[in-house]
């Protein structure tokens, strides 16, 4: 059972990038959680929100961004959705400095990042239709 749940949209500009960060920190605040996990969260939201306004929307700034969070329990759940070009191989995406954008100078880590620092991160994409990354974590027991 969902304890709390929240949904934002914003467009698809760089700087909103920070305001999805600082929205999920604030949003799991109620959580009590370590600064660890803050950091934690707000890396791998970044990397979702980056990849849907570089990757998913290719810089088009007249689309949107959606976010969603949800806490069960001490359980995060985030998703971000674009409705951009899509992932045409999810797996090679996946792999660590891999990039379908190398113009940009792009490291290729997105993906690595949020496996890093999330419990899970499902990818779910279909070419020209856009993309959903699902991304949970547990948060530590209070003490």
């Amino acid at each position: 059972m969902i304890d709390n749940k929240m949904k934002i949209e914003f467009m698809s500009r760089s700087e909103n990038e920070s305001f999805a960060r600082v929205a999920v920190a604030s949003f799991v605040l109620q959580l009590d959680p370590t600064m660890d996990e803050i950091s934690d969260i707000k890396t791998a939201v970044s990397e979702a929100v980056t990849n849907a306004i570089i990757h998913g929307y290719e810089g088009d700034t007249s689309k949107t961004v959606k976010m969603e969070c949800s806490i069960e329990g001490r359980n995060v759940t985030v998703t971000v959705v674009d409705e951009g070009v899509g992932i045409e191989n999810i797996e090679r995406a996946r792999e660590p400095l891999y990039t379908s954008r190398p113009d940009l100078e792009r490291s290729g880590m997105g993906f690595t990042m949020m496996e890093t620092f999330m419990d899970s991160v499902e990818v779910y994409s279909e070419k020209g239709h856009g993309t959903k990354i699902v991304m949970k974590k547990a948060f530590k027991a209070i003490s």
